[in-house]
């Protein structure tokens, strides 16, 4: 499972910083980063955006000025957010909050894509769940 593989960096400290909207993750290999908000939830690691399979991710909008609102911890080894649009049903393993951190640059970059191939704005609301833009899969 991820966040449990041996030898991986663990976070030493979470500091969120609600006022610049990123949460600075130190590790224990000495690497920090400082994850925007609006890329954690835009690449949240749910059902409901990635989908339940390649091909089913959909594509989030209206995120540019989400908040956190709060961050549990997940056993030990990962945190659960809850963003200021009520998402709260992605859990962000270490593994996986270092590689959102360590490739945020290719993200942006794929985000961006992503949009111009939908012909979206990236400050768009998103559609109604059970529109085009949902999964329909009734599981959340």
């Amino acid at each position: 499972m991820a966040g449990l593989k041996a030898g991986a960096p663990t976070p030493q400290a979470l500091t969120v910083h609600g006022a610049s909207r990123v949460l600075e993750v130190g590790f224990s290999d000495g690497a920090s980063f400082r994850i925007p908000f609006e890329l954690m939830r835009v690449y949240s690691p749910s059902a409901e955006v990635q989908g339940h399979g390649p091909g089913q991710e959909v594509l989030q909008t209206g995120k540019r000025d989400v908040a956190l609102v709060n961050l549990e911890p997940v056993g030990n080894y990962a945190v659960k957010p809850t963003f200021s649009d009520g998402h709260d049903s992605g859990i962000f393993t270490w593994d996986y909050l270092y590689e959102l951190g360590q490739t945020q640059e290719a993200l942006w970059a794929q985000y961006t894509e992503r949009l111009a191939a939908a012909g979206v704005d990236r400050d768009a609301p998103m559609p109604p769940k059970g529109g085009s833009g949902g999964h329909g899969c009734g599981s959340h």
